[in-house]
């Protein structure tokens, strides 16, 4: 595990994603500390051009695009961070238990996953965002990821059945061990790289849930994040009024962020994939 974590670190796609993520986190974070205004503050008129006071210009109501960037692209992160968790950990869960357990635990698990994964979690999305009157950020991110989990499931059940008759979990059967105990120390080892990838994939897939339902105006209140300000764009008709600095370095933050992380996960698909490997 040790030498693939090495090789991992000299993937130049894996350190290239890695980077630019990093990059930005630490951007995002160290900028409002220099800058303490209140990214809601009127600072200029409606539509102005970027300058070397206002970076990207102003937005519709007069505020600092560059500064409510800053806070969209945290507040993108940290949806995207919390959905990769619970997706990851709700989908983790079922696919182990599905996977070792077997039988009627088995097909029944395999049922409820079949059914998340015939309806599509965005319409899923839509209809509980709808539903619920306050939505702050840890409320969208918490809505995501009990929406995103079935795919991650059902590949981690796949992999617990190719484990399940391993010798040394017999062994472990043989010595009397408890289930959660097979599970978590002879089981889940063996497939922890491919939870972290999928946990990689999962957090990009939450930050575009996060802008696509936001566009649409059922992402959170009251706070900004970058499908807030492509919605605030559009609904203010930003692209018929020529003001591209409104919308347009949002939509390559989104893209960049997302990027970044699947490049990461395809470098360490290449280096703990056996078959790619090889």
């Amino acid at each position: 595990m040790s030498n693939s974590y090495s090789i991992l670190v000299k993937s130049p796609k894996f350190i290239i994603g890695a980077s630019v993520l990093l990059a930005m986190i630490a951007l995002v974070w160290i900028y409002p500390l220099f800058n303490k205004k209140d990214p809601l503050e009127m600072m200029a008129l409606a539509f102005q051009h970027p300058s070397s006071t206002l970076l990207l210009g102003s937005d519709n109501f007069g505020r600092d695009v560059f500064l409510e960037l800053m806070y969209g692209i945290r507040t993108s992160l940290k949806v995207g961070l919390i959905a990769g968790i619970f997706a990851t950990s709700i989908g983790l869960v079922i696919g182990l238990s599905s996977g070792y357990i077997g039988g009627l635990v088995d097909n029944f698990l395999t049922a409820v996953t079949n059914i998340f994964i015939v309806i599509p979690s965005f319409i899923i999305l839509i209809l509980i965002s709808v539903s619920i009157d306050s939505r702050s950020s840890l409320v969208t991110a918490v809505i995501i990821g009990v929406t995103s989990w079935p795919w991650t499931a059902r590949a981690v059940r796949a992999q617990t059945t190719s484990l399940r008759n391993r010798d040394h979990v017999n062994l472990a059967k043989i010595s009397g061990h408890s289930t959660p105990r097979i599970i978590a120390f002879e089981i889940l080892p063996y497939i922890a790289s491919y939870v972290v990838m999928a946990f990689v994939l999962q957090t990009a897939s939450g930050i575009l849930s996060e802008a696509s339902i936001s566009m649409l105006g059922l992402g959170p209140y009251n706070t900004i994040s970058l499908g807030i300000l492509m919605n605030w764009a559009l609904v203010f008709e930003a692209p018929v009024a020529g003001a591209w600095w409104a919308f347009i370095p949002a939509a390559l933050s989104i893209a960049i962020i997302t990027f970044s992380l699947y490049l990461m996960n395809t470098g360490m698909d290449e280096i703990f994939n056996p078959k790619i490997r090889s």
